[in-house]
């Protein structure tokens, strides 16, 4: 677990670093061109909001690292358990990131939840295949976290349809219902807020 944590934080800050540095070189660009040359193109300048766009981007993007502290939380509360069944059914573009449709089939139950998943790392796509499976922390009718095998890719994930669920958590025991609280996957979500801060 420390493991697949470490290895999100690392990638994570390393998508934060090379953002900034295009974002440093962007900027500096102009300066250093007036500098070295006396020229001031106005094609030169377009650098400039180029790298204030990155910039912008990369603070929407920093929302990741509020889902990478909910993932530790998820992990610290509930052991992971290998599901052989995980399906990718489709992404949708945000400005945070992809949202990425799945479903976790658990043997001897029928009708998995649709659920939404934000990769922690910040990368906008599945990053590997599902097809032999993955590994959920979590209660899927509150949300959880899957880790992928292979580079043990980490997904934030959320019931697609929160109020669909809530007999399943209204009948849930008060130990599950704790478990969930400390986990922090009590609250609602509505469809691409699973991305927002505080959703």
């Amino acid at each position: 677990m420390a493991q697949i944590l470490s290895a999100n934080y690392r990638s994570l800050a390393t998508f934060l670093a090379l953002r900034l540095l295009i974002t440093a070189v962007l900027v500096a660009i102009p300066t250093a061109a007036f500098h070295l040359t006396g020229m001031n193109s106005f094609f030169v300048t377009l650098c400039i909001p180029a790298g204030m766009f990155v910039f912008i981007f990369t603070v929407y993007r920093v929302v990741y690292g509020i889902r990478m502290f909910q993932c530790a939380r998820v992990l610290r509360s509930y052991p992971l358990i290998f599901h052989p069944r995980v399906v990718g059914k489709r992404e949708r573009w945000t400005r945070y990131g992809d949202v990425l449709e799945v479903r976790v089939t658990t043997r001897g139950q029928h009708g998995a939840p649709l659920m939404l998943a934000v990769n922690a790392a910040g990368r906008r796509r599945w990053p590997e295949s599902t097809d032999e499976g993955a590994w959920v922390a979590g209660d899927l009718p509150f949300g959880g976290v899957l880790v992928l095998p292979g580079k043990k890719s980490m997904l934030f994930m959320k019931p697609a349809y929160w109020d669909k669920l809530a007999q399943q958590r209204e009948q849930a025991d008060t130990e599950h219902v704790a478990r969930a609280e400390r986990a922090g996957l009590t609250q609602k979500t509505t469809g691409a807020r699973i991305f927002k801060p505080g959703a």
